[in-house]
C-alpha cells in the first residue's frame, strides 16, 4: 500500500507541472463570426487575421471564418453577446455602427456594445459616398436638382451603409432612395454593376483595399462625391471633406453634432471581440496576440498585397475610446433616430 502511494505521489509530481504548463489553447478551433458575406472589407480583415493569429497565441489554435448575415451585423452581434460561450473560442467582428444601434435603441438590440470582450481592431476607417459616373452626378450639389432620383443600396436600416447617406440627404436637401436588406459590401457593389442601384457609403480603405472598388478607381466607374475624414486622403485630393460642404453651405450646428457622433463607429475600425465575461487570462493572450500579429512583417506585407491599410488599435485603447464615446445626451438621441429609420 505504501509503495503503491508513493507511486501515486510520484505520478502526480511529474503529471501536474506538464498539465499545467499545457496552454489553453493548444488543440483548439476559435471561430471568428463575421456579420457580413463574404468578399467585403470586413470579411476580408477577419480572414487575414484567422490565417496569422494561430502564430501569436500559446499552443497555436486553428481560426476559421463564418459568415452569419442579417440586420447590417446585428444577428452576429446578438449572437456573441447572447449565446457565444465566453470561453475565448468564439470571436466576431461586426460593424462598429451597433454603437450607434444600441445607443438610439434600436430595438432589435440584444446586446450591450460597452459589454464585449474587445481585442483590438486592425485598421480605422474613414466614411465615404460613391456612385456610378455614368449617372453625370458630378458633385452632391447636383443631387439636389436630378432627373432621377438615386437607389443607394446599404445593408441593414440603421447601419453607416445607411445612416451616412440619410444624414448627407437630410442635410443637404439630396434626391435619394435608399435601399436597405443588402448581405454586405460585395453585394451592393455587384447590383450597382448591374444598374440595380447606383450608390453606395463605404470606406476609403475598402475603395482602394478591395475589388471590385480598386478596378473603379482606376477606370472612372464610380466617382466619390465626399468624404468623412477630418481632411482629404491624398488618393482623393479632389473630393471635398463632409466638414468642407458643410462650412460650403453653412449647415446648422445640429447636424454638425449628428455628424460628429455618426462618424465615431469609423475610429472604432473593424473591432475584433469576444462576448462578455471572458476569463482575463484568455482575453490577455488574445490581446497580447493580437499586438504582436498586426506588428509582424508577413501579416502586414499580406494586407498591403490586398491593398489593406494597417492602422491597428489595441483592445485597451478600443475600450478606451468606447468608453469615452459613451451615450449621447437625450436631446441628441431623438435627432438622430430618424436617420435610423426607413
Amino acid at each position: 500500500m505504501k509503495r503503491f502511494l508513493l507511486l501515486l505521489l510520484i505520478c502526480l509530481i511529474v503529471v501536474s507541472p506538464v498539465a499545467a504548463q499545457t496552454p489553453f489553447y493548444q488543440g483548439k478551433t476559435v471561430q471568428i463570426r463575421v456579420g457580413f458575406a463574404a468578399g467585403g472589407a470586413f470579411d476580408v480583415w477577419a480572414r487575414v487575421i484567422a490565417s496569422h493569429l494561430g502564430r501569436f497565441i500559446p499552443g497555436n489554435p486553428t481560426f476559421v471564418v463564418q459568415n452569419m448575415t442579417g440586420g447590417g451585423s446585428m444577428v452576429a452581434a446578438n449572437y456573441i453577446y447572447g449565446l457565444a460561450k465566453p470561453d475565448g473560442l468564439t470571436l466576431g467582428v461586426v460593424s462598429p455602427a451597433m454603437y450607434i444601434e444600441q445607443v438610439t435603441g434600436k430595438k432589435e438590440v440584444q446586446y450591450d456594445w460597452f459589454k464585449f470582450s474587445f481585442i483590438g481592431s486592425p485598421e480605422k476607417t474613414d466614411r465615404i459616398f460613391y456612385m456610378r459616373a455614368d449617372l453625370g452626378i458630378k458633385n452632391l450639389e447636383d443631387m439636389r436638382t436630378v432627373a432621377e432620383t438615386p437607389r443607394c443600396g446599404s445593408t441593414g436600416i440603421g447601419s453607416s451603409a445607411y445612416y451616412f447617406p440619410r444624414l448627407l440627404q437630410d442635410a443637404f436637401g439630396l434626391k435619394l432612395t435608399l435601399v436597405p436588406g443588402y448581405p454586405g459590401a460585395a453585394d451592393v457593389n455587384l447590383a450597382i454593376e448591374k444598374g440595380e442601384v447606383h450608390c453606395f457609403s463605404g470606406t476609403v480603405q475598402a475603395y482602394f483595399g478591395s475589388e471590385p472598388l480598386r478596378t473603379w478607381s482606376k477606370t472612372g466607374f464610380a466617382r466619390v462625391l465626399v468624404q468623412g475624414g477630418a481632411k482629404r486622403d491624398p488618393r482623393m485630393a479632389s473630393v471635398p471633406t463632409l466638414w468642407e460642404l458643410m462650412d460650403k453651405n453653412k449647415t446648422s450646428e445640429n447636424y454638425r453634432r449628428l455628424a460628429k457622433i455618426l462618424l465615431i463607429p469609423d475610429d472604432m475600425g473593424r473591432p475584433l471581440f469576444g462576448p462578455p465575461g471572458m476569463p482575463a487570462d484568455r482575453l490577455k493572450i488574445l490581446r497580447d496576440g493580437f499586438n504582436k500579429m498586426m506588428a509582424d512583417a508577413e501579416l502586414v506585407a499580406e494586407a498591403k498585397k490586398k491593398g489593406l491599410d494597417v492602422t491597428p488599435l489595441s483592445g485597451e485603447d478600443l475600450e478606451a475610446l468606447i468608453k469615452d464615446a459613451g451615450v449621447p445626451s437625450a436631446d441628441t438621441i431623438q435627432r438622430l433616430k430618424p436617420l435610423m429609420e426607413n
